[in-house]
């Protein structure tokens, strides 16, 4: 059991939202659905809270109200093996939301994520400033990162 999970909460849209994220994931799946019975804040029979996994890691959807609205003061990092995960993620969790610089976007229900390689811990942990300033440069530039153009960077590659 996961000691730790992320709680989120939406006005209205939890169902819509855990389905979106489950379909953008592979291995990830609902897992307990419940529901307001009457005199909740929402009416009975709507969806309350769900328990998904996103590829294993535990979540929960409120629907909560519109007391509170995400910001981008919490995101969920994603570390993607590859350049085709990278885009395909992002094409996904981008649709309807907002795309921002440096690998970060906001996907159309609020919630912030960041789509990374995960080669870029690598190359931001180099001892050698020269490659440290490239690939810190490279990545101010981008919008979606870019895993040859930050390798390019580090390597120096014109």
């Amino acid at each position: 059991m996961q000691k730790i999970s992320p709680f989120l909460w939406f006005d209205n849209n939890a169902e819509e939202a855990v389905n979106f994220y489950i379909s953008v994931f592979k291995n990830s799946k609902i897992v307990t659905t419940t529901k307001y019975s009457e005199g909740g804040p929402l009416p009975a029979g709507t969806v309350m809270v769900i328990v998904f996994q996103i590829d294993g890691q535990e979540f929960m959807a409120l629907n909560g109200g519109p007391v509170f609205k995400f910001s981008q003061a919490i995101s969920f990092v994603v570390k993607c093996e590859t350049q085709e995960e990278i885009d395909a993620l992002w094409e996904k969790l981008s649709d309807g939301g907002e795309i921002q610089q440096c690998g970060w976007l906001k996907d159309k229900f609020g919630v912030s994520w960041q789509i990374v390689p995960t080669i870029l811990g690598r190359l931001m942990s180099t001892t050698e400033p020269d490659k440290l300033k490239r690939v810190t440069d490279a990545i101010d530039k981008m919008i979606k990162i870019d895993i040859d153009v930050l390798q390019q960077a580090y390597d120096n590659i014109v």
